[in-house]
């Protein structure tokens, strides 16, 4: 795997290294952040994060799958708040959640983070390309459960791959 860094920041020494989430930490920290929104009446959203050439990419470098990963959710992390959080729900998932996010300023999160992840190039069978994502968006409301919110980022993701992509910002 070969990657670059185009977007160094200044700031990167500021946050601890990139440890992403096990799904049950992961579970455990949206129950978390969605009791907290109830009880505050605060937004949460949540963005799923679909590698779909992950499985080239393991099987052209084989170990490096775990690395991979570990790298984007790094990456992710300088793009984020300090009390966001970045799992991984399963593979090839990194589940990113934005507490006091509502829908529209999540969409701005997606829209960088899409950015941030296409500038990551790889090279699968000696040619170097950008990896292929499904991003998905999803705003909690009020009895929504965790669960529910997970599988409504995932269904964004994968019924409209990449659509953030080519969408200019509403005004």
């Amino acid at each position: 795997m070969a990657a670059r860094d185009t977007n160094p920041r200044a700031d990167a020494h500021a946050r601890p290294p990139s440890r992403w989430l096990a799904a049950e930490a992961l579970q455990q920290r949206l129950e978390e952040e969605i009791s907290r929104a109830e009880r505050h009446r605060t937004p949460l959203s949540c963005l799923l994060v679909a590698v779909e050439n992950l499985a080239e990419l393991a099987g052209e470098h084989g170990a490096l799958r775990e690395e991979a990963l570990e790298y984007l959710a790094a990456a992710l992390e300088r793009e984020l708040r300090r009390f966001d959080a970045v799992g991984r729900p399963r593979e090839p998932e990194l589940l990113i959640l934005l507490p006091g996010a509502d829908d529209a300023r999540a969409e701005i999160v997606a829209r960088r983070v899409l950015e941030r992840l296409r500038a990551i190039k790889v090279e699968v069978g000696g040619t170097r390309s950008a990896l292929r994502l499904a991003v998905g968006l999803a705003a909690w409301r009020e009895g929504i459960t965790a669960t529910a919110l997970v599988d409504a980022a995932r269904a964004a993701a994968y019924g409209a791959e990449d659509d953030l992509a080519g969408e200019s910002p509403a005004d």
